[in-house]
């Protein structure tokens, strides 16, 4: 799952690493995500130490009656100097550098971030190092949208410099299984449990 929404999800500004909390409809998000996984009969809980994710998780792991695990693996990508700015400003103030990220040059990273290459190896592993942990058992795991896009791509056998053409709303509900060739898709962005809230796509996570 991807974390509640949160301010600068609206104001389209990159998180990136930075540690920015779940706004009023975000926190509503976590709750109504964690009503809906109540009869999924979780082994586990897992997430991303930054609180947006954090927050989102400890919902479900409250309602699920178990203890909620935290991974700084698991975090969003490093965008270096891109953080803190919109998607317009760091087109207007870094056009190159803008124009080399939306083209998902997989060699490319924000001065002082991660390159998509790094970051995608490094989403990739965290989340299979806690799919082997945990064999056969069903977990639940809440993260940041660019970590779920290398999920994506990794259970689609996509390549990383492919445009993206799914969603990757706040608190949907992904699924998909761990087995000896790795990821598999079984479902995508499913937010019927949010029916009557925002979830709003950063689309160029």
């Amino acid at each position: 799952m991807r974390h509640g929404e949160t301010a600068w999800n609206v104001q389209t500004r990159i998180q990136g690493q930075l540690d920015i909390g779940l706004n009023a409809i975000g926190r509503q998000q976590a709750q109504r995500l964690a009503r809906a996984l109540a009869d999924e009969n979780l082994d586990a809980i897992y997430a991303s130490d930054l609180q947006r994710a954090a927050d989102t998780a400890r919902a479900v792991a409250e309602r699920a009656g178990l203890p909620l695990r935290t991974d700084a693996a698991l975090r969003e990508r490093g965008f270096g100097t891109f953080e803190g700015l919109t998607w317009a400003e760091v087109e207007l103030h870094h056009p190159e550098a803008s124009r080399r990220w939306r083209e998902r040059e997989a060699g490319f990273g924000p001065p002082g971030g991660e390159t998509l290459t790094d970051f995608y190896a490094r989403a990739v592993s965290a989340l299979a190092a806690i799919a082997a942990r945990h064999r056969g058992e069903h977990i639940a795991i809440v993260t940041h949208g660019g970590v779920l896009d290398a999920l994506y791509r990794a259970a689609s056998r996509i390549a990383l410099d492919a445009p993206r053409t799914w969603q990757l709303g706040n608190a949907s509900i992904n699924r998909v299984l761990y087995g000896e060739h790795g990821f598999t898709m079984v479902g995508w962005n499913d937010s019927l449990h949010l029916v009557g809230g925002a979830a709003l796509d950063e689309a160029s996570a």
